[in-house]
């Protein structure tokens, strides 16, 4: 009974040593919905909402060459939507009801998945095909060139309009709603 006891105090202590050694972490403790991010000049270069996207060239799956510009200008797009994938059941489940209920109602609008695990873009071509996913294009980020420069994780969703201007960032899909909510927005 006696051991039982301390093993419980010294696990609480070292937790509460743990929590007071890691600075104010209070924040964590107490989510809220408020935008932290730093404010940013709307169309200033840069990654954040409001700015100017940079141009990025990637490979597709079937080793084309893709440029964010390009497809603004000559893709009659209203907008690209980037998706960052790894391929696992959590994606699958968002990239399945993107492509079910979100990418039909938006033809205008350039949808791409990046995968940024493969590694190369033959091994992208294989997870695409294997996951079911033939006819989304998929783009190669095998440097994790365009992963780093969004600052990415899994499931970012970045939605860019016409003229290179970054809408939204999510660091979750979710559920689609405010996808579908910026995608109506767009002009």
């Amino acid at each position: 009974m006696f051991s039982v006891r301390l093993v419980l105090w010294a696990t609480v202590l070292t937790s509460m040593l743990g929590l007071a050694g890691c600075g104010d972490i209070t924040d964590d403790l107490f989510p809220d919905s408020s935008d932290r991010r730093p404010d940013v000049e709307a169309g200033t270069d840069g990654v954040q909402v409001s700015q100017q996207s940079p141009n990025f060239f990637l490979s597709d799956s079937e080793d084309v060459s893709r440029d964010l510009y390009d497809e603004l200008v000559t893709g009659a797009t209203t907008g690209v939507v980037l998706y960052f994938t790894m391929w696992c059941p959590i994606c699958d489940a968002h990239m399945s009801h993107m492509r079910e209920n979100v990418i039909p109602n938006f033809p205008n609008v350039s949808f791409f998945l990046v995968d940024y695990v493969s590694g190369s873009i033959s091994n992208t071509r294989a997870a695409q095909i294997s996951s079911g996913y033939a006819g989304i294009t998929t783009l190669a980020d095998v440097d994790q060139t365009v992963f780093n420069l969004y600052k990415a994780s899994m499931g970012t969703t970045i939605v860019i309009d016409s003229v290179g201007n970054i809408v939204r960032m999510n660091e979750d899909y979710k559920d689609g709603v405010k996808l579908i909510e910026i995608l109506q927005a767009l002009p």
